[in-house]
């Protein structure tokens, strides 16, 4: 394949074909959601689990919020930049994703891969740490990492979920996109993150991604408000993509990837790097 072409059967590969071509971009999906939720496990359980000595070390609820921020927006940040990461595009939510699709950036057959894998390395992450982990991840007020609304109720939760996904995906077709500033688009989002389970989790626990909710309410048997948490990020990511491209034309988002540098051409525009 020459570099630089978009000469993909992009959307023509049917169901067995897409599976068959781009199996090692799902698996890389799965993997890195997988990834995430165990460094969420563990992390939020030895600053939270009255079991853990760290969490007495740290008696600032305010101050365990921002070093598990900090946690999780390094995991993020490691793998948007990790090999896997550069070459399935590192969306790890169903949310971004169907964004993508809605923008016409990822055939249908891939899309409903990613998502099927998102979620099942996403389950199979909190599974793996709940055996390895046990009580003080799977009881409260751990709880298996669930998301559920604040004090504040459903709505405010739901406002939370839908103004950090409209954050998000602003920065990610605004940066990831350019070849100037695509390099940051790890570090943009860590700090996004940070920022996002610092200041925002009060209120909706910090979801932004429907994938991420499921693998633990599915072990937990938690379901609350699952609605919210479905819908927000979806709404937030699509309404921030559309103003993106309205103000910007469509041309300006020209591939899904997160990090679009790698040794192995895209499967969605069959570059290694943006032109």
């Amino acid at each position: 394949m020459k570099l630089g072409t978009t000469n993909l059967p992009r959307g023509r590969l049917g169901a067995a074909g897409s599976l068959r071509a781009h199996w090692p971009e799902y698996l890389m999906e799965a993997a890195a959601l997988g990834l995430f939720m165990v460094s969420a496990g563990v992390f939020t359980t030895l600053l939270n689990s009255p079991a853990s000595p760290w969490s007495a070390a740290v008696p600032s609820a305010a101050a365990r919020r921002a070093l598990v921020g900090v946690a999780m927006g390094a995991t993020a940040l490691a793998l948007i930049y990790s090999p896997w990461g550069k070459r399935s595009g590192a969306h790890m939510n169903p949310a971004i994703t169907l964004t993508f699709l809605r923008l016409g950036k990822i055939p249908p057959w891939d899309a409903f891969y990613y998502i099927v894998f998102q979620t099942l390395g996403g389950v199979a992450g909190v599974v793996l740490t709940a055996a390895f982990v046990g009580p003080p991840f799977t009881r409260p007020p751990v709880d298996f990492v669930v998301t559920v609304p604040g004090p504040a109720g459903p709505l405010a939760a739901f406002a939370g979920e839908f103004v950090i996904s409209c954050l998000m995906m602003g920065m990610i077709v605004g940066v990831a996109n350019r070849r100037r500033l695509a390099n940051f688009t790890g570090l943009f989002a860590g700090i996004l993150i940070f920022l996002f389970v610092a200041l925002e989790s009060p209120y909706s626990g910090f979801g932004m991604n429907p994938a991420r909710t499921f693998s633990s309410a599915l072990p937990s048997g938690i379901w609350t408000a699952y609605w919210l948490y479905l819908t927000a990020p979806l709404l937030g990511m699509l309404l921030s993509a559309q103003a993106s491209i309205a103000w910007a034309g469509k041309d300006a988002v020209p591939c899904c990837k997160l990090h679009h540098r790698s040794t192995h051409p895209c499967i969605f525009c069959g570059r290694t790097i943006l032109p």
